[in-house]
């Protein structure tokens, strides 16, 4: 759906027009499923790989994609994604049995090879990561957009339904984030894995309720998105990040509750996939249309396949974890899929395969020895194992069948893995496949190992020696080196800095390495006061600022020693206040102030400190000891490459 011409629903008139259509679409699906329209002897399997293109020397991202499309145009597997420095690929769907999960793994890396080779000539590559570590929220703004007509029309349809004045953005976890945007772009830092299982309509219900019911294992064990913008949040961001990235809701003093578009569902699905169909139909207003005039009732009268366009452009606009979808295979009959949304781009193109052979291979182990989940455990705790896997990861302890409590090593490695061991067996998957990718799997469970905990640890121990742009830059560059070595997480060591084989941080933005977590003073403040808190905290600038954050002055500690000095000649010199002592215009600079630049105005002005504002919204302060941890690390590099 990508590549369907759409365009927004602001006319009174086009709304109802695609509002008739939707409903067609919903009677001619009803119509197919109560005749038996279906493709129903043939269960395959797909999947979608979403990327990011970093810089070869910054490892930030890269805003190539519509460069790299156009060069790649003969190759009918890429797509775009929303941002500039996202790609996507489709690999082919195949038969779930066999060699499948081999094949996938191999089609996906001859792609990623062929993505790569293109890339060479632009300086750049490819990284498989839930999250790209080195991405900063400057990278989202509305210009990095892929101009295509789809992305335009979705932006502006989800901003023109929000509640209140700005995007936000809140998550803790070792760190907190707490930001706004001025748009829905923050969209653009997920990149996943999305894997696809084709179903028979009967058996829709059944699995797509088993889907929901392992949606937290398979998090879980799969959770590789732990960064954004150098904060250490949940172990799988993305589920909170895509939520919040377009959520329109606004606070209220009243309990009216309103659904946001990213959501894990409402409850446990009875009959039919027309179920979520209806539902999302009801709750959400329709964000965009189709160009395509398809008349789906026609078609049916005609015995012919409808395309669905309406109602798959408005499931497109509502993401569901597990999210239904319709197709028409290759032997020109319809079929239905569930597709899985939660697994991530990563850790290797194994670590993929291995995630998408568990998954499937459980949802088939549990439809042979459950007739119907929902007997066996609440939706409810069903939701709350999803929430807590986002949050935890492999640290999770979840809530299982017959209210029984597990750990989540325990649960996949005693429960789970067997389950899907002999659902691959029963769909005859090839013995070597099974062992391979289940293997990644039980190796890294029994190492406690995910692409989450890997950047989490590397991130900390790296902060001990460089700077946090360093740290980042590091991890990202690793596991291109890692992933390009086709090695699977269980072979992954954690990195040190000489695994960085040259930082280049002259291009860097200012923003990307000024410190945040300031202490600062008001200009009421006695002087003594402010000069304990320097002590206290070994700061020779201290920023002085007014009640809603603006910048007013700065302190130093050359202007306490005058002050000190003057004061010990007085024998009854009066307490001062910063106001009185403080340096009340200091020289700034803004975020988007070049390292080189920032440098140069410290030199010229013979200053150590630079407060860093937006207008005169003070966010944050770069010191000469930002500069000496950045020159002394190129320095080692140096000496040792002699």
């Amino acid at each position: 759906m990508g590549e369907q011409r759409v365009f927004g629903l602001n006319d009174p008139q086009k709304r109802r027009a695609f509002s008739k259509r939707l409903l067609d679409d919903m009677r001619a699906m009803e119509y197919m499923l109560e005749n038996d329209w279906f493709e129903t002897d043939t269960m395959r399997i797909g999947a979608e790989q979403e990327m990011v293109l970093v810089d070869k020397e910054t490892f930030r991202p890269a805003l190539i994609a519509e460069k790299v499309l156009k060069d790649m145009a003969a190759y009918k597997w890429m797509g775009s994604e929303l941002a500039k420095f996202n790609l996507e690929t489709n690999l082919t769907p195949r038969v779930f049995a066999g060699s499948c999960f081999s094949e996938m793994e191999a089609e996906n890396l001859e792609q990623q090879r062929i993505t790569n080779h293109i890339l060479d000539a632009y300086g750049a590559t490819t990284v498989l990561t839930g999250i790209l570590p080195t991405l900063r929220k400057n990278d989202l703004n509305i210009k990095n957009l892929m101009p295509i007509k789809r992305y335009k029309a979705l932006m502006e349809a989800i901003a023109e339904q929000l509640r209140r004045s700005h995007f936000e953005l809140s998550l803790s976890g070792i760190d907190e984030l707490k930001i706004a945007h001025d748009s829905p772009m923050l969209e653009a830092v997920n990149t996943s894995f999305q894997v696809h299982l084709q179903v028979r309509p009967k058996d829709f219900a059944k699995l797509y309720n088993m889907a929901l019911a392992l949606t937290g294992p398979v998090i879980a064990m799969a959770a590789n998105s732990p960064m954004v913008f150098g904060k250490r949040l949940w172990h799988e961001s993305r589920i909170a990040m895509f939520q919040q990235a377009i959520d329109t809701r606004k606070s209220s003093t009243h309990m009216r509750e309103y659904s946001p578009r990213v959501h894990f569902g409402t409850g446990w699905l009875e009959k039919s996939i027309l179920e979520i169909y209806r539902e999302d139909v009801a709750r959400f207003r329709s964000l965009l249309a189709a160009e395509a005039e398809e008349d789906s009732i026609a078609k049916i009268k005609a015995n012919e396949i409808p395309n669905l366009d309406a109602l798959q452009v408005h499931n497109s606009t509502v993401y569901r974890w597990n999210r239904p979808c319709y197709g028409i295979s290759d032997t020109n009959k319809p079929h239905l899929r569930i597709e899985n949304r939660v697994i991530p781009a990563g850790p290797s193109v194994a670590d993929e395969t291995a995630n998408a052979a568990f998954w499937l291979g459980a949802m088939m182990g549990l439809s042979e020895t459950m007739d119907d989940v929902t007997q066996n455990m609440s939706f409810a705790d069903t939701r709350d194992n999803f929430t807590k896997a986002a949050r935890y990861g492999m640290d999770s302890k979840f809530t299982w069948f017959g209210d029984a409590k597990f750990t989540s090593k325990d649960l996949i490695l005693n429960e789970l893995l067997p389950l899907a061991k002999a659902g691959l067996v029963k769909q005859n998957v090839a013995t070597a496949d099974i062992d391979r990718y289940l293997g990644i799997v039980e190796e890294r469970i029994q190492k406690h190992a995910t692409g989450a905990r890997w950047q989490l640890r590397s991130y900390t121990k790296l902060l001990e020696e460089v700077t946090e742009d360093e740290a980042l830059a590091t991890i990202t560059c690793c596991m291109i080196d890692h992933q390009k070595a086709q090695l699977p997480l269980p072979e992954w060591e954690l990195p040190s800095p000489d695994d960085m084989k040259m930082y280049h941080p002259g291009n860097l933005k200012v923003r990307e390495f000024m410190t945040t977590d300031m202490v600062t003073v008001r200009s009421g403040d006695l002087v003594e006061l402010s000069a304990e808190i320097m002590n206290w905290s070994k700061l020779r600038y201290l920023p002085v600022e007014d009640k809603d954050g603006h910048l007013v002055g700065l302190i130093t500690s050359r202007l306490l020693l005058k002050y000190f000095a003057q004061k010990g000649k007085m024998m009854e010199s009066p307490d001062a206040i910063n106001k009185d002592i403080m340096l009340k215009n200091p020289i700034t600079t803004s975020p988007d102030t070049t390292i080189l630049e920032a440098i140069k105005i410290m030199r010229e002005k013979g200053i150590g400190s630079l407060p860093v504002v937006n207008g005169s919204e003070l966010l944050g302060i770069i010191t000469e000891m930002n500069f000496l941890q950045i020159t002394g690390r190129l320095i080692e590099r140096l000496a040792a490459k002699e």
